[in-house]
């Protein structure tokens, strides 16, 4: 066993030895002995003296105890001493003149005692068995405390681990109550819905009524009719047209969800040609320009890709400056790796950088309908477009400037890497 060198004892704690004997020389010898050592010795003339300082003292490293003493031997203290459970961990060495027989020696043994040392003492065992029993208290108390520490800390990572299960059933008992949440919100957005486009559906029959007579009349008796009358008709007409047309926006904007079309991988070049073909009337009436740089192919709807495409491009030439021609630029955003940036820029007319989430609500207009024709709704329905394809939108604009509505679409490479999960996926949202 290796044995402690004196600096390193010291720097661990302090070393206290309580010795008895019922001689001031044996105790003096001994205390000569291991003063080099720089041991504290704590010093008893009895057993009795000895039980007294242990009453009060319970810090002892070791304890030299002599065998023949008067009154109680060390035998009989020793029983003493471990009778108390915080003194059984001090180690005893017995001390004796004479030879105890392997009887004694039991007994002692049996008493607590860790080994025996015969007078006259040899310093230099004395201090080597010392040093041992010093040693092996401390490792002890070292392994000791290790476990008080160990226990700590289980105990700490038990109670981390009762709270984590409780937190992860808590976030459990969330996620289920956001799913169905999530269910009853999708099942009201469907009822609702159903409920415009029904409801939208069933205004167009006393609208065309409101038209087709205010017509009538208009035509039939418009030389009977002072100018007053006329312009109230004029104005009856213009305000069911504008009825109308608001009625058939906010029929398509419904269909947008009970409508079901297959994805397809869909080549924007060619849509967008498509596209501005069929606006070629309005286009040519307004000189516009429209700039396509070459498009990527994406996993989308046809037909809402190319509604959404007609908005951005309708939107751009109907905030137009009066005295500039309108120049539409549609290009993908290069620098974008991990989607596909679509953007549609124009030399509009522009707006408030504040209004550029409000401008995707339904129905919200940044313009009366006697500067600008139109319902409010056809950006919202590109932005529900563009969340049903699992992407997002968004618009950069300055008044006087122009706008840019910027919108991402995902990767056709990584739905193909995920065809059946990703299409199915996209299908359901």
């Amino acid at each position: 066993m290796e044995i402690l060198r004196k600096e390193e004892i010291t720097e661990r704690s302090p070393v206290k030895i309580l010795a008895v004997d019922d001689r001031e020389d044996n105790l003096f010898s001994i205390e000569t002995i291991l003063e080099q050592e720089n041991y504290q010795i704590v010093k008893a003339n009895s057993g009795r003296a000895a039980l007294k300082i242990l009453l009060q003292q319970h810090d002892f490293t070791l304890i030299l105890m002599d065998v023949q003493m008067p009154d109680m031997n060390g035998f009989e203290t020793a029983s003493l001493i471990y009778e108390r459970d915080r003194l059984r961990h001090i180690p005893i060495i017995f001390i004796t003149a004479h030879n105890q027989g392997e009887e004694r020696m039991y007994e002692g043994y049996k008493m607590g005692g860790v080994d025996f040392i015969y007078k006259p003492i040899n310093p230099e065992l004395l201090r080597y068995k010392v040093s041992v029993f010093v040693e092996l208290y401390q490792k002890t108390h070292q392994l000791l405390n290790h476990e008080k520490k160990l226990l700590a800390t289980n105990r700490k990572l038990e109670i981390e681990i009762e709270e984590r299960k409780i937190t992860e059933e808590k976030i459990r008992l969330l996620n289920q109550q956001l799913l169905e949440n999530n269910q009853q919100l999708k099942s009201t957005i469907e009822e609702l819905d159903r409920f415009a486009y029904v409801a939208s559906h069933d205004l167009q029959e006393p609208l065309r009524k409101i038209l087709v007579f205010s017509d009538k009349i208009q035509t039939k008796y418009k030389d009977l009719l002072d100018e007053e009358i006329y312009r109230n008709l004029e104005k009856i007409v213009r305000a069911s047209g504008r009825m109308q047309s608001l009625i058939n926006d906010l029929l398509r904007f419904s269909r947008q969800t009970t409508v079901g079309e297959d994805f397809s991988l869909v080549a924007l070049d060619d849509l967008l040609k498509d596209v501005v073909s069929d606006m070629e009337t309005e286009i040519e009436k307004t000189s516009a320009q429209v700039h396509i740089t070459q498009l990527p192919r994406v996993w989308a709807v046809p037909s809402q890709m190319r509604q959404l495409f007609q908005n951005l491009i309708s939107n751009a030439i109907k905030f137009r400056k009066s005295e500039i021609v309108p120049v539409i630029q549609v290009y993908k955003d290069p620098q974008k790796r991990e989607v596909h940036r679509i953007i549609v820029e124009d030399n509009g007319i522009g707006f408030d950088p504040k209004y550029s989430e409000e401008i995707f609500m339904v129905f919200k207009r940044l313009h009366s309908y006697h500067e600008v024709e139109g319902s409010g709704v056809g950006l919202s329905i590109c932005k529900k477009i563009i969340e049903r394809h699992n992407g997002n939108i968004l618009t950069e604009s300055k008044p006087g400037i122009g706008s840019k509505f910027i919108f991402d679409l995902p990767l056709t490479e990584k739905l193909e890497a995920h065809s059946d999960f990703q299409i199915n996926k996209i299908k359901a949202v």
